[in-house]
């Protein structure tokens, strides 16, 4: 059973046996290339270009486009979305890890961990490849599930793909959707930067300088962080 306590600034939680990992925002910084990507679309849809870049973080870009767009026919959102993610893919100009990431996944290595992101799978290779971070062996993206974000299908597809119940993984979320999405798949949520603080994570640290990872004997671990502010669970 997992534990969450906050002492003197620091707040653990553990054990659990996985930690499932979002990617952009949370482990890769790649916000340079989403504000000209969507800026660019929602100039030529009519729309505020600053408004849109509230709802369009964590989600797939189709179901940002629906949002956004809601009377738009949804096959009108599929190929634009195709073009989005090509144009994201080619486009990694900006795009740097995370504080502390690097060394985060070293402390993961040999750990069950797995990538769950709304891009797809040349998009996640492009990011993770140009922030010099190791692509972990599971990973669910885009095309690995029929819903998005906040739907909680990302999440529960990588517990079970790694062989673990929903509790016993802990998920690390920077956006609204994302974190939405681990909460509704019935997994603790580690909030990670300042999109993050405002949406009821269990545990919050501006990046990942300020997370510790400590391996159990039984090939569990326990996670440790320190921060000016934690959250308290919802």
């Amino acid at each position: 059973m997992r534990s969450s306590e906050s002492v003197s600034g620091s707040q653990s939680i553990g054990p659990v046996k996985a930690v499932l990992l979002d990617m952009d925002g949370t482990l890769v910084n790649s916000d340079a290339v989403v504000e000209r990507c969507w800026r660019r679309w929602a100039e030529e849809h009519g729309l505020d270009a600053d408004e849109a870049l509230k709802v369009v973080h964590g989600r797939q870009g189709w179901a940002s486009m629906a949002l956004l767009l809601p009377d738009r026919p949804m096959e009108l959102n599929h190929e634009d979305n195709r073009r989005m993610l090509a144009a994201e893919t080619a486009d990694v100009d900006g795009v740097v890890p995370v504080p502390g990431a690097p060394a985060f996944m070293r402390a993961l290595a040999g750990l069950p961990h797995a990538l769950v992101t709304s891009a797809d799978r040349p998009l996640a290779e492009a990011r993770m490849g140009a922030a010099g971070l190791p692509m972990p062996a599971t990973r669910v993206t885009a095309e690995s599930v029929t819903a998005s974000k906040p739907d909680p299908e990302g999440f529960l597809k990588a517990a079970a793909d790694l062989g673990f119940a929903p509790h016993e993984c802990v998920v690390f979320e920077d956006s609204a959707a994302g974190i939405t999405a681990g909460r509704a798949a019935g997994m603790p949520v580690v909030g990670i930067g300042p999109r993050a603080a405002a949406h009821g994570p269990d545990a919050h640290v501006m990046d990942l300088t300020h997370v510790r990872v400590e391996a159990t004997a039984d090939g569990g671990l326990n996670l440790h962080f320190t921060e000016e502010r934690a959250a308290s669970p919802a």
